[in-house]
């Protein structure tokens, strides 16, 4: 091990769930610490999470989840496969490829060009699945996890930036020319779409990226409508102007059945 493994080895944290390999800590030191020493800038923390589902017919039951600090920007990646060997190998494989974009966007900005636009951000991932949540009776599922943070006032080729770089399904911010709570993510064509809490096109600040903008406004819910509507439609997340705060909130299926909700902070 050189000096500069050892540094990496210093900020890398490994956690290591049931139902995955114990050899999984070798094996994610042997892969991820080549990607983290590769010159893409000082890497200040680096936090890598295996876990695995017991139940035999889940067909890609290991998570591997990187999250990596940069020099102040966060990266994240998340995969699952069938072993741990395959998901740590998808991991250390997606993980360089968004680093390596990352560098290059810096790259461009320092020397006064335009960053990375969004199909720069895609390209060499359209192989990717994303990762489905386990199967599970309507009523066996909870609230499991809840998160709240004040959004960030951001335009939308900033937060289409943030999405990918954070291997995120969508995004959930205020863009800044409305000041609408508004989530960005990707159709099922790979295309972005922008829906708001109250659309209002005519104010949304337009930049290097092609996005749709939706016309229909964000249907107003409390949590219950919203899991109904979750469940009904099939879709992995429903964004939806809380009742009570009058914010826009996203629900989300988990990978592991149950339920995550993403709320702002009331004003």
């Amino acid at each position: 091990m050189n000096a500069s493994d050892t540094a990496i080895d210093s900020v890398l944290r490994i956690s290591i769930g049931r139902h995955v390999s114990a050899a999984a800590s070798d094996y994610v030191r042997e892969k991820i610490v080549p990607v983290l020493d590769n010159g893409f800038g000082p890497v200040l923390g680096a936090r890598i999470r295996l876990t695995g589902h017991p139940d035999p017919a889940v067909a890609r039951p290991i998570v591997a989840q990187a999250n990596v600090d940069t020099n102040g920007r966060g990266v994240r990646v998340q995969v699952a496969a069938a072993t741990t060997r395959e998901a740590v190998d998808l991991l250390a494989a997606r993980l360089k490829t968004r680093m390596e974009r990352l560098s290059r966007h810096r790259a461009a900005l320092r020397d006064g060009r335009r960053g990375l636009r969004g199909h720069e951000w895609r390209h060499g991932d359209g192989s990717r699945i994303w990762l489905t949540s386990v199967p599970r009776e309507s009523d066996q599922r909870e609230v499991v996890r809840r998160k709240s943070y004040a959004l960030i006032d951001e335009t939308c080729d900033e937060a289409i930036f943030d999405m990918e770089l954070m291997d995120y399904e969508f995004h959930l911010f205020t863009e800044s020319g409305s000041g609408v709570d508004s989530v960005m993510y990707r159709t099922a064509d790979a295309e972005y779409l922008l829906a708001q809490v109250n659309p209002h096109p005519e104010s949304v600040i337009r930049g290097a990226i092609t996005y749709t903008i939706s016309g229909s406004a964000a249907p107003t819910l409390d949590i219950g409508a919203a899991v109904d509507r979750l469940e009904l439609t099939g879709w992995p997340f429903v964004f939806f102007c809380d009742r009570d705060s009058n914010r826009g909130s996203v629900l989300y299926h988990r990978y592991d059945g149950d339920y995550g909700l993403i709320t702002p902070p009331t004003r």
